[in-house]
C-alpha cells in the first residue's frame, strides 16, 4: 500500500478490532454521546481492556468522530462526537 492510499483512507490503517469499534461509535453516537468501554466491549464481544487499548489508534487517526477520554469511575468513559 502506498503512502497516498493510506492517507486517502485512514480506516485502512486500523486493525479489524479498531474498525469494529469505530463503526460501533459511528452507528450508535448521536451528535454527542458518552460510552463506557465495558458496554462497547459487551456489544462487540471484546474485553473492556481491548477497547481501551484499541481506542488510541482511533483517537490518533483522522476520522469523522472525535473521541475524548472522559472519566474513570467504574471504568473508562469516552466522550464521542460525530
Amino acid at each position: 500500500m502506498s503512502a497516498t492510499a493510506s492517507t486517502a483512507d485512514p480506516v485502512a490503517n486500523l486493525s479489524e478490532k479498531q474498525q469494529s469499534i469505530l463503526q460501533y461509535l459511528r452507528t450508535n453516537a448521536a451528535e454527542q454521546t458518552y460510552f463506557k468501554s465495558r458496554l462497547i466491549a459487551e456489544e462487540l464481544g471484546l474485553s473492556a481492556k481491548e477497547v481501551g487499548a484499541n481506542m488510541r489508534a482511533i483517537i490518533d487517526g483522522e476520522h469523522d468522530v472525535t473521541i475524548e477520554k472522559w472519566g474513570y469511575s467504574s471504568g473508562t468513559t469516552w466522550k464521542v462526537t460525530v
